[in-house]
């Protein structure tokens, strides 16, 4: 009846009513209506306050066509591969570093540590020590909040280094995600290394150059540095005289700290003092509603006073052990069994226990014990889904009991959606109590995790193999399968998981370059037989695709190889994959979709490094344009695309022409950092969907004409197309009122409805609304527009599917007038778009005017790219079929002749065959075939 059903409930409602971040949702009616209306809460939740936007079908849709769906990382920081989890990781770690129930009297090490950013540069790091457990995180955590709060400009860059052996202890990982840290804050996108060695060689001059740019101060803090493995060895850096406006602040136990260290400034944690001990005991006490006689205060302050039991960890778990019992409890019992222990880990031990004997049977016991095993030897954690998996038996209601314990009582913790030991010494507690017996203990529970993975890695690449969803090999199965045959030492299982190509496509896409090494390394390979070995992979995978959707992921898969060698040095054999990649691409999707624009880009970055820039200038206009087509002129795609260009004058001196391309990148990317508010947020999607009410009764103006536009794009991309198409219409209807029927703004609109209308295959629609595009573009705009070329494309691309070839014809004679006002007649998109209308005649039976077209385009790529290209081979056996049908069989079999010595010359150099699915009426530069409809739409303003 709307009240509160018991006391213990009300109690409960009042709990949570102070915590911050809980929600209350109010349900009269059943069991499973309530927990429905949760599950909505909870969607909601994530979907409009975490995610920023709602994500309709965003599972099912189509990758290979939906290119905002691509990491963001890329976006940000050029070509340089970044990992959300990792960042995700770190966000989490601070908030949990800075949970205390009270103040510990942290402010005299406050004081000290705003003495070290005032002091007067040079200074070298300080270093903040103590026993393990002894606040030395919290510490830092806590005057981060103080200094972000009081210190605005001054930028901080913090990492918590977990478990030894974890992703956050790997030096090379840590380096680089300084480094871009500092980029992003800069707005600088420079090329970065990835080879571990260079990197870490690298970042003082990264720092040197970054800090330069800031103005403000610069705090750089590394908690448990001595937890990276060879620390010494890795953080040279340190060693080094820092930037004057750099601080940098490290923790490390007293015990295992490198010598060479104990000479820098030491700011030493002492233990805490009978004051703070009281403090952080009631605190805990008080929480649970437990009171304590005075002389149960006596005997814990009696009690706390070796350096072991008076550290911060040692008496928050104290304080919770005996919170824990309630008022029910004998309290006596407990700090008598709590006396007994003289460290943190017996104090886990005790702990273990009293959870222990809470269980109702042995089964539960039991599965207590495996759950902390098979935590422990796992290289980052145990996801909830994945334990139940693992152990069947094991209920989800057993389950949810056990985690709550283990983490009310700070043994476990969440990271990234993964249960982890919240402390080295919770791990080192649960070895002494389950794993006495050592090291074929720790080997068997491996094992087990190595089949559960392995299992789950064939069943998702038979998916893939299916569906071609690469990204259903997840994170999970590329970060612990290797790791753990490494642990194991199988270099035979580990060999093989390597050659698995989703595996290290999955390792090298997230940035784990140094990682990906290092297992090759251990199985003896060096640069050359790991990419020969990779090639062969590759070859065997493309035997078995078949169909559009695997093609794009194969071209992913040629991708990742050649940029992964592009990273090892070996530009040669780089190459090869680049090209294959934009070929798959250009023939699957469309020669002007933005994944041929990062072919391109990646293509061109390689002849960067070859210093071959006439080659490399050539591709990175072309991926330019695609670029400001698919995404708008201020997208940052965008300014990659001039980032790397003014890169490329600047190494050949051409100053002036870098510094106007590096201004235009900067102010886009100053724009969208506006937008998008953070690094890894939605901020720019979550700011566009408040703005859907204000929308709605908001005045006409060409600002929410625009907005709605873009509304309806983000709807397209995520496969709402009802929702597009009403946003789509009402900012076509605004544009003609505000603007006018034939303003540039209207056949913006106008194109995107009929690239949407395209889509759903209602074709007269589309086409009607593609011919008023036109129009409006052919008055307005110049000959050789970006914009109109857009529109003759994609027009002339729906009349061939509609099989008006007729209709179809002007117009890709059009798209050949434009490119040649654009890039001059010897350009290679030139002799793409002869190529295209050679292929339209040749489906309308004109082998005649084909001929010269092709014979134009063959020039063009030979003057272009050299006598042995791709392009030139794929030419050459077009003009071949042309002959032979012409009866000319002579000149047919010399013309098949040359293609074929092209493609023997490919194939050694990518180290097999790659088979061609090109031909006369499908080859690889004409525009994209019926079967795969998605037309891009345009988001900004031309």
């Amino acid at each position: 009846d709307g009240r509160v059903s018991s006391v213990s409930v009300q109690q409960f409602v009042e709990q949570i009513s102070y915590v911050n971040k809980a929600k209350m949702i109010d349900h009269i009616g059943g069991v499973e209506e309530g927990a429905y209306e949760i599950y909505n809460c909870v969607e909601k939740i994530i979907k409009q306050d975490i995610l920023g936007c709602e994500m309709t079908e965003l599972e099912s849709k189509d990758l290979g066509s939906k290119e905002e769906s691509t990491a963001p990382e890329e976006e940000v920081f050029g070509d340089v591969l970044w990992d959300a989890h990792d960042e995700q990781e770190q966000m989490e770690a601070f908030q949990q570093a800075s949970n205390s129930t009270c103040e510990l009297g942290f402010e005299k090490y406050f004081e000290r540590l705003n003495d070290l950013i005032a002091a007067p540069a040079p200074i070298p790091p300080l270093l903040v020590s103590g026993g393990p457990g002894s606040g030395k995180s919290l510490l830092l955590s806590k005057w981060i909040q103080l200094q972000q709060k009081h210190s605005p400009n001054t930028l901080i860059l913090y990492h918590f280094v977990g478990r030894p052996m974890s992703t956050s202890s790997e030096s090379a990982l840590i380096i680089k995600r300084l480094t871009l840290k500092l980029m992003q804050h800069s707005w600088l996108v420079s090329p970065l290394t990835l080879d571990p060695a260079k990197l870490l060689e690298e970042f003082p001059r990264w720092l040197e150059k970054l800090s330069a740019r800031h103005q403000g101060s610069i705090i750089i803090i590394i908690d448990s540095i001595d937890q990276i493995q060879q620390a010494e060895k890795h953080m040279k850096w340190l060693i080094d005289p820092l930037p004057v406006n750099v601080r940098v602040i490290v923790s490390v136990n007293v015990e295992t700290c490198p010598q060479a260290w104990r000479l820098w400034p030491t700011l030493h944690l002492d233990p805490l003092n009978s004051k703070d001990v009281k403090s952080l005991i009631s605190a805990e006490c008080n929480s649970a509603n437990v009171k304590l006689t005075k002389e149960q205060e006596k005997k814990l302050e009696r009690h706390c006073r070796s350096a072991t039991t008076c550290n911060a960890l040692y008496v928050t778990l104290l304080g919770k052990t005996i919170a824990s019992v309630g008022n029910t409890g004998n309290v006596d019992e407990t700090l008598q069994q709590c006396f007994q222990c003289q460290d943190t880990v017996s104090l886990y031990r005790l702990v273990l226990r009293s959870i222990q004997e809470s269980l109702q049977s042995d089964k539960e016991k039991g599965l207590l014990r495996e759950i902390l095993c098979i935590i422990g030897v796992s290289h980052n954690g145990v996801s909830e889904s994945e334990l139940m998996e693992l152990y069947p038996e094991l209920s989800s209601a057993v389950l949810a009991s056990l985690v709550h314990s283990l983490h009310k009582m700070r043994l476990l913790t969440y990271g990234c959606g993964l249960l982890k030991f919240q402390h080295l010494q919770a791990w080192e507690m649960a070895k002494l109590e389950y794993m006495e017996e050592g090291e074929n203990v720790i080997s068997a529970y491996r094992q087990k995790l190595v089949e559960y993975f392995t299992l789950q890695l064939r069943v998702l690449i038979l998916i893939c193999f299916s569906f071609c969803s690469r990204d259903r090999v997840t994170w999970r199965s590329a970060d612990e399968l290797p790791w753990l045959f490494q642990q194991q030492g199988d270099k035979q299982k580990l060999h093989e998981c390597l050659l698995n190509l989703f595996v290290s496509q999955n390792l090298y896409k997230r940035g784990h370059f140094a990682e990906l090494l290092s297992y090759w390394q251990l199985v003896g390979k060096d640069k050359s037989s790991m990419a020969a070995e990779y090639f062969d992979s590759l070859k065997e995978y493309e035997k078995s695709c078949e169909g559009e959707e695997s093609m794009i992921c194969l071209a992913d898969l040629y991708e990742t190889l050649g940029r992964f060698l592009k990273d090892l040095g070996l530009l040669s054999q780089a190459v090869a994959p680049l090209q294959r990649s934009l070929e798959i691409r250009e023939t699957a999707l469309d020669p002007d979709h933005p994944r041929v624009a990062q072919s391109l880009h990646q293509l061109a970055g390689v002849y960067v490094q070859w210093k071959k820039f006439g080659n490399a200038e050539q591709l990175y206009k072309q991926a330019l344009e695609i670029s400001e087509n698919a995404y708008g002129a201020e997208h940052p795609r965008v300014a990659r695309e001039l980032d790397a260009l003014a890169t490329l004058y600047q190494k050949q001196n051409k100053y002036e022409q870098a510094e106007q391309l590096r201004k235009k990148s900067f102010k886009i990317r100053q724009k969208a950092a506006r937008r998008k508010g953070s690094l890894c947020g939605f901020a720019l999607l979550r700011q566009r969907a408040l703005q859907l009410e204000e929308l709605t009764l908001g005045k006409d103006t060409p600002d929410n004409a625009r907005t709605l536009n873009e509304l309806g794009v983000l709807y397209y991309l995520q496969n709402n197309l009802e929702t597009a198409e009403l946003f789509l219409k009402r900012s076509l209807e605004m544009r003609e009122r505000v603007l006018g029927p034939n303003h540039p703004d209207c056949a913006q609109s106008l194109n995107n409805l009929a690239a949407l209308y395209n889509e759903k295959k209602h074709y007269e629609k589309a086409e009607e609304l593609y011919e008023k595009a036109l129009d409006i573009r052919r008055r307005a705009l110049a000959p050789d527009h970006p914009s109109l070329a857009y529109t003759v494309k994609h027009l002339a691309v729906l009349y061939k599917k509609m099989g008006k070839l007729d209709k179809a014809v002007p117009l890709y004679e059009l798209a050949v007038e434009i490119r040649q006002k654009s890039f001059g007649p010897k350009h290679p998109s030139v002799a793409t778009a002869l190529v295209n209308l050679a292929v339209l005649y040749c489906q309308m039976k004109k082998q005649i005017e084909a001929l010269p077209l092709y014979e134009r385009a063959l020039k063009i790529y030979e003057d272009s790219f050299g006598h042995m290209h791709p392009r030139v081979g794929e030419t050459l056996k077009n003009l071949a079929v042309l002959s032979y049908e012409g009866g000319d069989f002579e000149k047919a079999a010399e013309l098949y002749k040359r293609a074929m010595e092209i493609k023997e010359a490919e194939t050694l150099l990518i180290g097999g065959k790659a088979t061609s699915r090109h031909s006369l009426s499908g080859d690889t530069f004409s525009l994209k075939s019926a079967l795969s409809p998605n037309i891009f739409l345009e988001h900004g303003q031309r």
